[in-house]
């Protein structure tokens, strides 16, 4: 049997769905499990075992990897299942074209005649998790609910390539390090102010005496580099000056002693590798992302006009997030690592 699973396209979303993942794994133990999904989403899954191999689908790029020649290129697998993790015509279109006997989805956008399960959905105005409603797919074909752990993996390269960078900063204290992700793809509007992240992270290293990682991805550099200059402390340092990657920025949280994150992918590594995590929300709503992390601190202010959705403010003085305070923000910290301190030692 071969299941050809349709990946969500952003980050975070794929890391909710390695619930889902391993729950089929574990039911079709002896089937072939084809991850169809965007370049860059293929390094959340690297180093599991939850997909046996991976067929890149990229609509804005290499034409072989979209319409037409990828459909036939999908056709070629000859799946006997699609699961559609993505609620859009396209993916319910490509594993109608490619001949997949059984396609389970959403009933979602008009698509519902391309699917042979159309589930149907909650409603759009309600928000709910999304690691929950990829669940539901995945019940959809008999694959029991067994767990909502999510997972990522690191390889050798990626922590060699950690060890690498601490090397280049023998000079800071030894002990734990709290980790700063101030990017996201989605948009501008769930940023946080790097001014507000530069006074945090030397708070941190000041009052707390933690080493401090900025970690950044290949457009957020800049951003990053601010944040260490405004925090001008010799504990504070950035990833901004080093090859990056994916897999970089998970050994770096897989080995920090806490999280502070904006809503964005990096925040569910957290989860996966049982690090505490504190997540700053602007204009999302909380319940679209939860995973249900006992871990977990969430920060989000109550303004009239949010949670909007928005990937940039509508009313242009984005106050979800700038009259979020360092003072709240921080006292979050002190009060994350206090309950982490006296919770009971976690079996290894």
């Amino acid at each position: 049997m071969k299941i050809a699973v349709f990946l969500p396209n952003w980050v975070g979303d794929a890391v909710m769905a390695t619930p889902a993942l391993r729950a089929l794994r574990n039911h079709f133990p002896d089937a072939e499990i084809l991850a169809i999904h965007r370049p860059y989403v293929g390094d959340v899954l690297r180093g599991l075992d939850v997909v046996d191999r991976s067929l890149l689908h990229d609509p804005g790029g290499d034409p072989q990897s979209r319409g037409w020649r990828f459909a036939r290129q999908l056709r070629r697998e000859r799946a006997d299942l699609a699961i559609l993790l993505p609620n859009s015509l396209r993916t319910a279109w490509l594993a109608w074209v490619a001949g997949i006997g059984r396609r389970v989805g959403f009933r979602r956008d008009g698509r519902g005649w391309l699917l042979t399960d159309p589930i149907s959905p909650r409603p759009r105005t309600v928000p709910h998790p999304v690691l929950d409603a990829y669940l539901r797919l995945v019940a959809q074909v008999g694959a029991p609910i067994e767990s909502r752990q999510m997972e990522v993996a690191t390889l050798a390269a990626d922590e060699s390539a950690l060890e690498a960078f601490w090397n280049r900063h023998r000079q800071l204290p030894e002990g734990g390090y709290v980790c700063l992700n101030p990017g996201g793809a989605f948009g501008a509007a769930k940023h946080w102010p790097p001014e507000s992240f530069g006074l945090l992270a030397h708070r941190i290293a000041s009052t707390l005496q933690r080493n401090v990682l900025v970690l950044c991805g290949p457009s957020e550099r800049g951003a990053a580099r601010q944040i260490v200059e405004i925090a001008d402390h010799p504990r504070v340092v950035g990833l901004y000056e080093v090859p990056l990657s994916l897999g970089l920025a998970k050994a770096a949280i897989r080995h920090s002693t806490l999280l502070v994150t904006t809503d964005s992918g990096p925040r569910h590594f957290a989860p996966a590798f049982d690090i505490p995590v504190i997540t700053l929300f602007g204009p999302t709503h909380i319940a679209w992302s939860e995973n249900h992390y006992e871990r977990a601190t969430h920060l989000q202010l109550d303004v009239d006009c949010g949670p909007c959705q928005q990937r940039v403010c509508p009313m242009g003085h984005h106050k979800c997030m700038r009259d979020l305070s360092v003072d709240q923000v921080f006292a979050a910290i002190e009060s994350r690592l206090f309950a982490d301190a006296i919770q009971p030692t976690r079996a290894a």
